[in-house]
C-alpha cells in the first residue's frame, strides 16, 4: 500500500525519472520538471484513493501526468504546428545544396510535425503512451481509465492516420 509517506517515497524513486522522460517527450523539457512534480504531488495528495485493483502504480502515475499534459494539450499543438512552418537550420553547405537539403527536409518535417497535430486528443494519448511510456495496452487502458479495446481501436485509427500524413499506404 503506499498511503505511508515511506512507501509512496519508493514509488516517487522508482518512476519520477521515467515519468519526467514521458512528460519531457510529449511537452518539452523547459517543462517537464514541473509537471512531474505536480504529477507526483497530486500522487501523494490522492495516495489513499489508490485502488490496486484497478492496476498497478505506474500506468496510474501516467494516467495521472496524461491529465496534466491535456492542460496543455494547446500549447503541445502549437508546438507541433510551429514546428511544421520552420525547416533545419541553415548550414555550411553551397546555396544550391542548401535549397535541395531545405526542400527535402522542409517536407519530410512538415509531415512528422503535422502528422500528431491529425489526431485526436485520445488518439494522440494512446499513440505517446505506447511510444514514450512504452506501456502495453492494458497499461495505457488503466493509465486512461478506458477499456483495452478502446485503447487498440485508437492506436489502429492513429496508425492510418499516420500512415497516411506521411505518404505511407495504408
Amino acid at each position: 500500500m503506499i498511503t505511508a509517506p515511506d512507501a509512496f517515497e519508493a514509488v516517487f524513486d522508482a518512476h519520477y525519472e521515467e515519468i519526467r522522460r514521458y512528460i519531457g517527450r510529449r511537452v518539452g523539457l523547459d517543462v517537464a520538471e514541473d509537471l512531474a512534480a505536480e504529477t507526483f504531488l497530486i500522487a501523494f495528495d490522492r495516495r489513499e484513493r489508490f485502488d490496486p485493483s484497478f492496476g498497478e502504480v505506474k500506468p496510474w502515475l501516467y494516467g495521472i501526468a496524461t491529465n496534466l499534459i491535456g492542460r496543455h494539450r494547446r500549447a503541445e499543438l502549437r508546438r507541433y504546428r510551429a514546428l511544421a512552418r520552420t525547416g533545419p537550420p541553415p548550414d555550411d553547405d553551397g546555396l544550391d545544396q542548401q535549397v535541395v537539403d531545405r526542400l527535402t527536409a522542409g517536407v519530410t518535417v512538415e509531415r512528422l510535425a503535422k502528422a500528431p497535430a491529425r489526431l485526436s486528443a485520445g488518439e494522440r494519448d494512446v499513440v505517446l503512451l505506447v511510444a514514450y511510456g512504452d506501456l502495453g495496452y492494458a497499461e495505457v487502458a488503466s493509465a486512461l481509465r478506458v477499456a483495452e479495446g478502446t485503447v487498440a481501436s485508437r492506436l489502429s485509427r492513429a496508425r492510418t492516420k499516420l500512415r497516411g500524413a506521411l505518404g505511407m499506404e495504408a
